[in-house]
């Protein structure tokens, strides 16, 4: 294969007049960690929401979880990527999806909310499972105790829950991390579309993509890190 490796390429100064190839590469990292972050808030808190209506003694709040994860989990992301992106603002009113039109940044914005609603889907299922797989037992403990039913899933079902759920609740946060990629098809310069740009500008495919990869796979293990300290400080005692 014929190709010319060039590996101080990323100390070269980016055409885009600041900065380095680098620079360029972190400057996608830190959008990529940003996006997720902030997906991630609202995904916990609706996917907790959703995942508690699935579990309530309730067909209304049942049907209604569940026609929202059926809906956003079984739409491919790409497809509400564009939906969100493209389509959203013309079926609002017309002053409100030009508002949304003009916005800056408007596609990190719109990543952030479909990343956000898309792993909500997701984390309810988790948070549905963690919830039945309690005993029995506890949710009866806290009507024992005169607990209402919010009182119940706050200080009894919830808190245990979690940390059942902790390991997969890891792997949904890596792969909204990692989901932050298909942002860049509407414009948004996290890691990958970053990469993308590196190796159209350089022509140097490789060391663009193996950097992002070094990238991708560093954040990982400290996230993954961080959730095993997290996991193991939130165990409870005699468990382990």
């Amino acid at each position: 294969m014929n190709y010319n490796w060039n590996w101080s390429i990323f100390f070269d100064p980016s055409p885009e007049g600041t900065g380095t190839y680098a620079d360029m590469l972190l400057s996608g990292l830190y959008w990529t960690i940003v996006t997720a972050l902030c997906s991630w808030v609202i995904a916990f808190v609706l996917g907790s929401l959703v995942g508690v209506l699935r579990t309530l003694p309730s067909k209304a709040a049942n049907a209604v979880g569940t026609t929202y994860v059926e809906i956003f989990r079984n739409v491919p992301l790409l497809v509400q990527m564009f939906l969100w992106y493209f389509v959203m603002p013309e079926v609002l009113p017309k002053g409100l999806g030009d508002a949304v039109k003009q916005l800056p940044d408007a596609p990190f914005y719109t990543a952030v909310v479909c990343l956000g609603f898309f792993t909500a889907s997701r984390v309810a299922e988790q948070v549905r499972a963690g919830i039945q797989a309690l005993p029995r037992g506890q949710r009866m403990a806290g009507t024992a105790m005169g607990f209402t039913t919010w009182q119940t899933y706050r200080y009894v079902l919830l808190p245990n829950a979690y940390r059942i759920i902790l390991p997969p609740m890891t792997s949904e946060f890596l792969n909204n991390l990692k989901n932050t990629s298909v942002a860049l098809t509407i414009g948004l310069l996290e890691l990958t579309g970053r990469a993308r740009s590196m190796q159209e500008f350089s022509f140097q495919v490789f060391e663009a993509f193996t950097a992002a990869t070094v990238l991708y796979v560093a954040i990982n293990l400290v996230v993954v890190v961080c959730a095993s300290l997290l996991e193991r400080s939130v165990a409870i005692p005699g468990q382990r």
